[in-house]
């Protein structure tokens, strides 16, 4: 946990993620990055120079059927306060809408129920577990499937409801996200896709390169977060 918490207090002092008085709403998907996230920004509360307070809530997708006991007694043991967000998004994507690429329709309906939440509840920032391999993968599947160049931000102002959304985790890698969460109430993924999605895909095709070159998922990282390495071609 010392290297998460290493690299979840460098991106916060790198890109302001934390200030003096946040209350922050961390989005609890009951995955393995989720709970880290939560669990890390628990012990980074305790010897952090700003004061913030942190509240954890969880989206249900499933229409009541996820059992949540387990998490809220993590949540208890570690002195954070849980909500849970009752939904039929399953339901709206898969019975209603039928989906055949679900993933988009899904994650916009669930980041509208958390960040609503979030603000009811007085938060001014939301905290997402995504980490560093999830950055890579989300430049790939924009690269591969939009024809763009795009990936998410550390830190991101949402205007229209007025919340900052921040990503702590961003320098963090997924394989050490999953050494310390292995004793973690991690909850079944009970989406009828998972598994079968383009960021499946994507996140086997990284695992691919890295067989070929060794480094290159940290070669892709960096020339993400170092923009004054771009060499692209300037608009006209």
């Amino acid at each position: 946990m010392q290297k998460i918490l290493g690299m979840l207090r460098k991106a916060c002092e790198q890109y302001g993620l934390i200030e003096d008085g946040d209350k922050i709403g961390v989005g609890i998907s009951g995955g393995k990055d989720s709970l880290t996230l939560l669990y890390a920004l628990k012990r980074y509360q305790g010897f952090c120079d700003k004061k913030f307070d942190l509240i954890a809530i969880a989206v249900d997708l499933s229409g009541g059927k996820n059992d949540y006991n387990d998490i809220k007694k993590f949540c208890e043991d570690i002195g954070v306060e849980f909500v849970v967000v009752p939904s039929n998004v399953f339901e709206i994507v898969f019975d209603i809408r039928k989906e055949k690429n679900p993933c988009s329709l899904c994650a916009n309906l669930r980041r509208g129920l958390l960040n609503s939440t979030a603000k009811e509840l007085g938060c001014n920032k939301v905290a997402l577990g995504h980490h560093k391999d999830d950055l890579i993968e989300t430049f790939l599947l924009s690269l591969f499937f939009e024809g763009r160049l795009s990936t998410f931000k550390p830190k991101s102002y949402l205007s229209r409801i007025e919340l900052d959304v921040i990503r702590p985790l961003i320098y963090c890698d997924e394989q050490e996200i999953m050494r310390v969460s292995k004793d973690f109430p991690v909850l079944f993924n009970t989406c009828p896709a998972d598994k079968h999605t383009q960021r499946e895909q994507a996140k086997t095709l990284l695992k691919d390169l890295e067989k070929i070159y060794p480094d290159c998922k940290e070669k892709i990282f960096s020339s993400i977060i170092h923009p004054e390495r771009y060499n692209l071609f300037d608009k006209i």
